[in-house]
């Protein structure tokens, strides 16, 4: 009778220790993965470095002068220029001289004391079709010449086309056509490189 009661406890206690773990709360853990271990040897590509960004560089607000490149051309003497259709202009140590639809001739002398080559200037001549007008004139005075250009009485702008004899004589010759419907009354302005008026000429054609 002891025996079995020793033995009944035994179980007892046994059955207690087996459920004791089972009533513990289960804990859960998270396992980080470890990081790969390069072999021996190996090579390891770093990460590309990201590139600088570069910044734009200030703009600085300087406005650079407007210039006019010099479209004056350079003719021997004597070298007929096709100026207009049947109209060709030349020039020789005395003046300007240009042909005219007719078959004759014209001439514009800087050499007659007509001129006042000691001060920049410029002169107009003026004729033409039923079609066409034709400009042509001398500038003088000045070896900065660079542009001429004709303003009719509307406003309107064009800009003539420039001669000159080689070694830069102080004068030369300048041509333009317009419409014939564009009347009279175109002023001449005559300007340097660098934009600035050397001379003008009161809006008429003779």
């Amino acid at each position: 009778m002891t025996r079995m009661k020793k033995y009944a406890l035994a179980v007892s206690v046994t059955a207690a220790l087996v459920a004791v773990p089972a009533a513990l709360p289960t804990a859960a853990f998270a396992t980080a993965s470890p990081e790969p271990v390069p072999a021996p040897g190996a090579t390891v590509a770093a990460a590309p470095a990201q590139p600088a960004t570069a910044k734009a560089p200030a703009t600085a607000g300087k406005t650079t002068a407007k210039t006019h490149a010099s479209a004056v051309r350079v003719v021997a003497p004597g070298e007929r220029v096709k100026a207009a259709p049947g109209v060709e202009l030349w020039l020789t140590p005395e003046g300007k001289h240009w042909s005219t639809g007719d078959g004759g001739e014209n001439f514009r002398s800087v050499v007659d004391g007509n001129l006042d080559m000691s001060a920049p200037g410029v002169s107009h001549q003026t004729e033409g079709t039923a079609k066409r007008l034709f400009h042509s004139g001398v500038w003088y005075g000045t070896k900065a010449a660079a542009r001429v250009v004709l303003t009719d009485a509307a406003g309107k702008v064009t800009t003539a086309k420039l001669v000159e004899l080689p070694g830069k004589p102080g004068w030369g010759a300048w041509y333009a056509t317009t419409p014939a419907a564009a009347g009279t009354g175109h002023g001449v302005t005559l300007y340097d490189r660098h934009g600035r008026v050397l001379a003008e000429l009161p809006g008429f054609d003779r």
